[in-house]
């Protein structure tokens, strides 16, 4: 079956960096486009950023942009986001996730077949 599974999450103070990481595994990851998305408490799940299925183009929230960077390692069925400058408005749940729906806009959750499990992203100031 399908698994994406995030890791490198973690407590961190203000103006900090991380790197998240996500392998996928019982699909064609290169058929994919990849999302990362988070959740605060109390709040609906946000997109972050977005990355072709080729890795040639990227997409990313207002909010993230210039402080995250996503990229994919197709050989290794792996989508990162690096996240540098980080604000604790950005502490949430980071969830990824693999759509082949390309009806949907990159931003919308319905174009996701698949989502990760989440790690957490704590953010001190």
């Amino acid at each position: 079956q399908v698994q994406l599974v995030e890791s490198g999450g973690g407590l961190v103070q203000a103006g900090g960096s991380l790197r998240l990481s996500c392998t996928a595994s019982g699909l064609t990851f290169t058929s994919y486009r990849m999302g990362w998305f988070r959740q605060a408490p109390g709040k609906e799940r946000e997109f972050v950023s977005a990355i072709s299925r080729s890795g040639g183009a990227t997409y990313y929230a207002d909010s993230v942009k210039g402080r995250f960077t996503i990229s994919r390692d197709n050989a290794k069925n792996t989508v990162y986001l690096q996240m540098n400058s980080l604000k604790p408005e950005d502490t949430a749940v980071y969830y990824c996730a693999a759509g082949s729906r390309l009806q949907y806009n990159f931003q919308a959750y319905q174009a996701y077949d698949y989502w990760g499990q989440g790690t957490q992203v704590t953010v001190s100031s």
